[in-house]
Parts: C-alpha cells; structure tokens; sequence
C-alpha cells in the first residue's frame, strides 16, 4: 500500500520551491544554483511495513551523501496526541509509529502533528544551506494554541511590592 507520500511532505511544508517527491522520498535543492541536495526518506523499524521517523541527508551529485541524521517520530512528538488518545503503551510495534495498514479513506499517518518534526529539518538544514530557510519560507500562521504573555502589572514608582 501507498505511503502517501507527497501528502506527508505537503503537510511538513517545508518551503523549498525547487524540490519533487520521487516514490517514498523527497529530494530538494535549497539553494539553487550549488550541487548540494536535500532528500528526506522514510525511516523503517524492525517491524515490516511500518515507519518509526525520517532521514534527512545531504546529498553531493559527484561523492554522494556528505551527512545525514535521522529524526524519530518518537522523539518528535508526532504521534503523541494519536497515541494518548488510543491508549497506546510505549514499547510496542505502534507507538509512534504508523505502518501501511491504515483505515480506507485515510493517510497511513493519520493523526501526525508534524510540528516538531518540521523545525528539526528547519535547524538542520540552516547548518548545511544557511540562509535557503528564510529565502524561500512564507511566514508561519501562529499556532492556534499559542498564548500571549500577559504584561507585568505597573506599579508606581516608589511603590514597595513584596
């Protein structure tokens, strides 16, 4: 069964404008006109058919991979929410993880917050493509749970507070 995988790297919005989804794999150059490559696969887990995270490369045409770094969902927070609300125990095949199987009609990583997973590949690619992030970002919607700091009250001056 299909990954979905152009769907997923949509919802990562990563702001690369030169990049393409080949297959389960997204390839990116974010700084046009260099040779170095970004190509962000799918990590799998000892179980068949299922997903713990992603690894994110950098790419040379001519020497091949210069580094990558692999990215878990767990330590991501990705399924968090997905797997509270299921009661899903840590330590079993899906805990943060999702695999091929999945309900008809929907994504096999159904219920994927990819939040935390997006600003990992935004600080490792500002060491290898400095700048490319803030060229080609539109600007994020602040979060919908965001809250304002509430401003200190004044107090006046002279005034003792204890």
């Amino acid at each position: 069964m299909s990954l979905q995988a152009p769907e997923f790297f949509t919802e990562l919005c990563l702001p690369f404008h030169e990049h393409a989804v080949v297959g389960n794999t997204y390839y990116a150059a974010p700084v046009p006109g260099t040779p170095l490559r970004l190509r962000i696969d799918f990590t799998r887990t000892i179980h068949a058919d299922t997903y713990g995270g992603l690894r994110v490369a950098v790419v040379h045409p001519e020497r091949g991979e210069i580094d990558a770094v692999a990215l878990s969902f767990v330590d991501h927070g990705t399924f968090h929410r997905r797997d509270e609300a299921t009661n899903t125990p840590p330590n079993t095949k899906q805990y943060g993880t999702f695999g091929t199987y999945h309900r008809p009609g929907r994504p096999p990583w159904d219920g994927a917050v990819t939040t935390g997973l997006r600003d990992a590949i935004e600080q490792y690619t500002a060491v290898w493509f400095p700048g490319a992030w803030a060229a080609s970002a539109p600007k994020r919607a602040a979060s919908p749970t965001s809250r304002s700091t509430p401003a200190p009250p004044t107090v006046p001056a002279g005034a003792r507070t204890r």
